[in-house]
């Protein structure tokens, strides 16, 4: 298993996803509501910002790996999947909504590893519409996770609560559309596949 910083960063991701689900279980008497959401949201952007920091830095410093290539995608989905269940826990998020997001998340893995299977795997890869589900997503998560106005030059605050909603069911309808788009790309490969007898 090769091990360089990229690869350490997306760790160190994996590392920090029940650091933010954890802080939900301390005793009250120790942290307030406000203080876990607070610490929730800040170690929620600290993954993400590290989500962005290994893909730059594996190809800044020419240290992309096969392992790394795996191991991103899985780390990102582990942290959305468990982030967006601690928000159907505390209410601040429809599990319907949630299971658009996870159940996507399994079946485009499913349908790339099939692709790569069959040869046909550039046919799927990441495009501009999934990375501005994602960033959707990853702008939506803290602030629903923080759930308290954010104060802006003092006067003006934002309500995290309705546009953390609004970002995530956008994330979810990028979810659906995206979705369509990749097996729209796969339908020619799966339409031709020969039955495959047992």
């Amino acid at each position: 298993m090769p091990f360089n910083l990229p690869i350490f960063l997306t760790w160190l991701r994996i590392v920090l996803i029940p650091l933010i689900v954890g802080v939900y279980y301390l005793p009250d008497i120790i942290l307030t509501l406000q203080d876990k959401n607070e610490i929730a949201a800040a170690i929620f952007t600290l993954a993400a910002l590290t989500d962005w920091f290994d893909g730059f830095l594996a190809r800044k410093l020419n240290q992309t790996s096969v392992f790394g290539a795996f191991l991103d995608p899985v780390a990102d989905k582990l942290m959305v999947t468990a982030t967006l269940l601690v928000l159907v826990q505390l209410i601040r998020l429809d599990a319907s909504i949630a299971l658009v997001i996870v159940g996507r998340e399994i079946a485009i893995s499913a349908l790339r590893e099939w692709m790569a299977n069959v040869g046909a795997s550039e046919r799927v890869y990441v495009n501009s519409l999934g990375k501005f589900k994602t960033a959707c997503q990853m702008i939506a998560i803290p602030m629903l996770l923080y759930y308290a106005p954010i104060r802006v030059l003092g006067w003006f605050a934002v309500n995290t609560r309705v546009l953390g909603g609004l970002l995530l069911y956008l994330a979810a309808l990028l979810t659906i559309w995206s979705m369509l788009y990749y097996m729209k790309l796969a339908w020619p490969q799966i339409r031709d596949q020969k039955s495959i007898k047992v």
